[in-house]
């Protein structure tokens, strides 16, 4: 993108229902027949909605526009959390609208994506079923300690390969932490061993995986029929059981109708957690039903090892915040390519 494209994209986010007069006084280069050149790109490409005609002519940002918008991490996390200007409300649009018809890789990144699934496959063709199972086991000790770890659990990953080879608990941390693990692998396995669980993706497949990975842990099944905070943010989940079925039914019929794996992974990834339908688990169910989409479809799952759990909440607050998914989309690219890489 071109610096006087994000410069207007920028100003009119800021002005909405601005004119093109307006927005070549502030950031114009050049002529305003440049500037309106610019404009007219902007609203071809679907960054722009235009509303009126002639003179009143008036443009805004599209939604489709703030999933991808350039933001500064560090400054944005700067600003305490009552400073900071976001959607506190479920966005209803975001799943039956704005992500509907949305690509949300670039060709750049959909093709980088290509390549390391081709190496992927090329390089399991070549392995033994011994040893394919063998980096299958190993990627899910680190995915079950991993996502664990984004949750406060406080086993190493050393003492997690230890429990979940050698049911050997380690002393002084709490019976929960081992339990959690436990629950991951138990999923995990689920998922290997019954490949085309989620294909469809449903409701019901989801309050299963959820249903294992909070066995024995004081955490309510099924859908939830009360509010959920989340801390470090104002952004308010849905609180009624109807509306939550509903918007889990729009998840899946989205995940369900776009062609790319990739898009799948990562919606479900980003969706169950913005939806918050359970009292507890979202994120880790999130992780591995993402994972499950992967695994369906003989895609490399992805195991989160070198995310930094701080980093990987503060993008999930993005999204909740800003619905801009462009942060969370950097490390599953980042996670994807580390997988491919390291385990097979």
């Amino acid at each position: 993108m071109s610096r006087i494209d994000s410069d207007i994209l920028h100003f009119v986010k800021d002005h909405p229902l601005c004119s093109s007069v307006e927005i070549h006084k502030t950031v114009g280069r050049g002529s305003y027949a440049t500037t309106k050149r610019a404009i007219a790109a902007l609203v071809e490409t679907g960054q722009l909605l235009v509303e009126g005609q002639t003179r009143a002519t008036r443009y805004v940002v599209s939604p489709a526009n703030k999933l991808f918008g350039q933001l500064d991490m560090a400054v944005y996390f700067e600003q305490e959390i009552d400073e900071r200007k976001i959607q506190e409300d479920f966005n209803f649009q975001l799943i039956t609208e704005v992500l509907w018809d949305v690509d949300l890789f670039t060709a750049e990144e959909a093709n980088r994506l290509q390549q390391l699934q081709e190496e992927f496959r090329n390089n399991v063709a070549e392995m033994s079923p011994a040893a394919y199972g063998k980096e299958m086991e190993r990627l899910a000790i680190d995915l079950s300690w991993k996502s664990s770890q984004i949750e406060g659990n406080t086993y190493s990953l050393l003492e997690t390969e230890r429990l979940l080879k050698d049911k050997e608990t380690a002393a002084g941390k709490p019976k929960d932490d081992a339990t959690m693990l436990l629950n991951h692998k138990e999923a995990i396995n689920f998922i290997v061993e019954n490949p085309d669980y989620v294909v469809p993706l449903s409701t019901a497949r989801i309050e299963d995986i959820h249903s294992l990975l909070i066995k024995d842990l004081d955490v309510d099944r099924n859908i939830r029929r009360r509010r959920v905070g989340i801390s470090g943010t104002n952004y308010k989940p849905l609180d009624n059981e109807h509306q939550i079925r509903e918007a889990l039914e729009d998840m899946c019929r989205l995940i369900n109708r776009k062609e790319s794996v990739f898009e799948k992974s990562l919606l479900a990834l980003v969706l169950l957690s913005y939806i918050q339908a359970f009292n507890d688990g979202n994120k880790r169910t999130a992780r591995i039903v993402s994972n499950a989409i992967l695994i369906a479809h003989q895609y490399c799952p992805i195991s989160f090892r070198t995310v930094d759990s701080v980093e990987y909440k503060k993008a999930m607050l993005v999204f909740y915040e800003q619905n801009n998914i462009s942060p969370f989309k950097k490390i599953f690219i980042d996670q994807f390519n580390f997988a491919v890489k390291t385990y097979f």
